[in-house]
């Protein structure tokens, strides 16, 4: 079985004015399913050929750019698009919030570590906000690493995930990360990303 591009849960443009649709058309169609692509090409005739995309990631090493690429490429736009929603909650609720104000001081806080994570990335790569036996941490990686790869600082299991590759604002924020990174707040499933947390605990 090969990998196939999922759908997005919600319209190009259902995230107006935050994220534009001509981002998220060219991030989905474009770059999504180019990672997929690159993904069954890479694995073609490989011992990961028929295993999960979590089992791969999990195993791969260090020197298998081709999956470590395109695989973390395929697994870590599915989370960003899945935490997306247009009209959600602006806040965490239930055990999330509790444990966002327990580790972080307060959910202000916790968005001003965020946002410096997110500026602090040098290049392309990705924020992830970590639950480790149900505590939080953020945490940071290059390129389409993620934390399923062994080999990352990242300890746990990532609930949010945030793009910050040029391609995810460029059309509409141009170099302007922190505008985007401030409007990815307005669009964020506090929802979903709560229920990943819970999983975690």
């Amino acid at each position: 079985m090969s990998f196939k591009l999922p759908e997005l849960p919600y319209a190009y443009d259902a995230l107006e004015p935050y994220i534009d649709e001509a981002t998220m058309r060219v991030h989905h169609t474009g770059h999504h399913q180019g990672y997929t692509n690159g993904l069954n090409a890479a694995i073609e005739g490989t011992c990961y050929e028929g295993k999960s995309i979590e089992e791969i990631l999990k195993s791969i090493h260090i020197n298998e750019t081709a999956i470590r690429n395109n695989g973390g490429g395929y697994w870590n736009h599915i989370l960003y698009f899945d935490i997306m929603t247009p009209g959600g909650s602006k806040e965490p609720q239930g055990k999330l919030a509790t444990a966002i104000k327990r580790d972080f001081g307060s959910f202000e806080n916790f968005k001003d570590l965020w946002a410096k994570a997110g500026a602090g990335r040098f290049g392309s790569g990705w924020v992830w906000l970590m639950s480790n036996h149900g505590k939080l941490e953020i945490c940071s990686t290059p390129n389409q690493d993620n934390p399923l790869m062994k080999f990352t600082d990242c300890l746990g299991t990532a609930v949010l995930g945030m793009d910050v590759w040029e391609h995810a604002y460029y059309l509409k924020h141009q170099n302007k990360r922190g505008n985007y990174i401030k409007d990815f707040f307005e669009v964020i499933n506090w929802d979903k990303v709560g229920e990943n947390f819970e999983k975690t605990l």
